[in-house]
């Protein structure tokens, strides 16, 4: 089925509503299969990757930029490809313990973005990026499984205006199209575009936050700034790392009948995050149960809910085979009966977002 393109935010993006994600370039996924997913991504009609200077993940210094270098391999391999793609990276932003970004920060300094980026234009190969995004907040946010908001872990760091003018030097520059926050919130959300408007400085095109059946807090007042401002969701997890694939429904998390080759099961650092609760894998396995009795796989259920919403304009799917991507793309053009969609909300009624 053909995609439509749809513009990002209020910028001359035109992107996919299915991206690419690529964190697992580099870890689990080696440069020869990147490669083939990559070409059959592009076969299928997919015009939107997104990477990040941290990737691949899980985060370890031995990974970190892996997954450019192998995108930019591949666009050196593949010239004529650039001129389709929507082309997305991230620069990290302060420490989250990971001592091999910049040291270890606890800042975002204008110095930083600057040399992220020509980091990042270095190693994917490629004079222009189409959409830089800040992958999470200098300030302290409730967000990577965090509820609260605690102003006691405030801490002194790049102020947002600072950020966006260090933005715009790189798209006068021609570096960078347009720019995207991620793990955002409604406030800073409506901050950069304040200071944007007021400033002249670039306007926020999109924000690359978690949306799933397991996690939908952008329901719950980020949409509505969103839309009223004129920004683009960009869902990412739309699988809550394997939980709405039904793989873990019967074996759990680990022990021996865990799925050998799955992240949750691979890695004990993701078991430790928000995908790894209990009452996460409780939920899944209720919207898991949900999807089957209604003639559908749990990972059909899933991509559909976030294809269909209309607060999502893109949902980033990652994946480790061809096989994976083909059967994501393949859920596009599903659609939900009403009478799922009001037992979708019951059990969120009763489980909350457990992986928020």
């Amino acid at each position: 089925m053909t995609m439509k393109t749809i513009r990002l935010g209020r910028s001359d993006l035109q992107v996919t509503p299915i991206c690419l994600g690529t964190m697992t370039f580099g870890e689990q996924v080696d440069e020869a299969t990147a490669h083939a997913i990559l070409d059959r991504s592009l076969e299928r009609g997919i015009n939107f990757i997104d990477t990040a200077e941290m990737y691949a993940v899980p985060p370890r210094a031995e990974t970190f930029n892996a997954t450019e270098i192998i995108i930019g391999n591949w666009l050196a391999k593949n010239p004529a490809a650039r001129q389709k793609l929507v082309l997305a990276t991230k620069v990290a932003g302060p420490s989250r313990a990971m001592p091999w970004i910049r040291g270890g920060s606890g800042d975002l300094t204008a110095a930083d973005i600057q040399a992220a980026c020509d980091g990042s234009l270095k190693r994917l190969q490629t004079d222009v990026i189409d959409l830089y995004q800040i992958h999470w907040p200098v300030r302290h946010v409730p967000a990577f499984g965090m509820m609260y908001y605690d102003p006691a872990k405030d801490t002194e760091g790049s102020s947002i205006q600072v950020q966006l003018e260090a933005l715009q030097k790189l798209v006068q520059a021609g570096k960078v199209r347009a720019i995207g926050l991620s793990n955002e919130t409604p406030y800073g959300l409506h901050e950069f575009v304040r200071l944007a408007e007021q400033m002249g400085l670039p306007r926020v095109a999109s924000v690359q936050n978690s949306y799933s059946l397991v996690s939908r807090s952008v329901e719950n007042a980020l949409d509505e700034s969103m839309h009223r401002l004129g920004a683009s969701l960009l869902a990412y997890s739309p699988l809550a790392f394997g939980l709405l694939t039904g793989k873990y429904d019967a074996s759990g998390l680990t022990g021996p009948d865990a799925p050998a080759a799955a992240r949750l099961t691979l890695f004990e650092s993701t078991r430790k995050q928000r995908w790894g609760r209990a009452d996460a894998l409780t939920a899944a396995r209720r919207y898991n149960a949900l999807a089957r009795e209604h003639g559908l796989t749990p990972t059909q259920l899933a991509l559909a809910f976030c294809y269909t919403k209309w607060q999502v304009a893109s949902t980033i799917i990652g994946v480790t085979t061809v096989a994976q991507l083909d059967e994501d793309i393949d859920a596009w053009g599903l659609t939900l009966p009403p009478e799922l969609l009001k037992k979708i909300d019951a059990v969120r009624w009763e489980m909350r977002d457990p992986a928020i």
